[in-house]
């Protein structure tokens, strides 16, 4: 055996042994896993975990990658703009609708071709804020050659937010 792949072989068990010292709350002698007030206190830690009722607070967060976990539950936070959601099913509607999903706010249309158009569209609209803003709605409009224009898209969505500003204020009788 040579120097190098003893010191090789040396890294290798060195590093075996670091990351077996990281496993934490496993049942070594000396780690408390024969505690039974310990033993407990992981069931009860494990049962908090499992349930979908639980609401995630600042203090449960353990480790850096809690902050990157949805807690939110989607039935209950809706963030899309109903005005929005019907202004573009109004001004879409020469597209068949392929999918829908009012909890994600995601749209997807299928092949269409408008009155008076000698083109034919595909859209996915996705209204993401429940502000009834030109920030909240994002239009993909494709035909059969390609992307459809900047301008194109331009005048979809301010005919989208004009009707749901128009809606609103049927909605508030002014």
């Amino acid at each position: 055996m040579t120097f190098s792949t003893g010191l090789k072989a040396g890294l290798f068990l060195s590093m075996a042994v670091v990351l077996a010292g990281c496993g934490g709350g496993g049942s070594w002698p000396f780690s408390g896993g024969s505690d039974p007030e310990a033993q407990e206190r992981q069931r009860a830690r494990a049962a908090e975990q499992t349930n979908p009722a639980r609401e995630m607070r600042e203090s449960d967060r353990e480790t850096i990658w809690d902050l990157f976990t949805d807690q939110d539950d989607p039935n209950v936070t809706v963030e899309v703009n109903r005005y929005l959601w019907r202004a573009s099913l109004e001004i879409l509607n020469f597209m068949p609708i392929e999918a829908a999903d009012p909890f994600s706010g995601v749209i997807v249309m299928g092949w269409g071709q408008p009155a008076g158009g000698g083109r034919a569209y595909r859209a996915t609209v996705y209204v993401q804020d429940p502000a009834l803003d030109a920030r909240s709605l994002k239009v993909a409009l494709v035909s059969r050659a390609g992307p459809a224009s900047r301008d194109t898209v331009r005048a979809v969505e301010d005919a989208i937010l004009t009707r749901a500003r128009q809606l609103r204020v049927q909605d508030s009788n002014l």
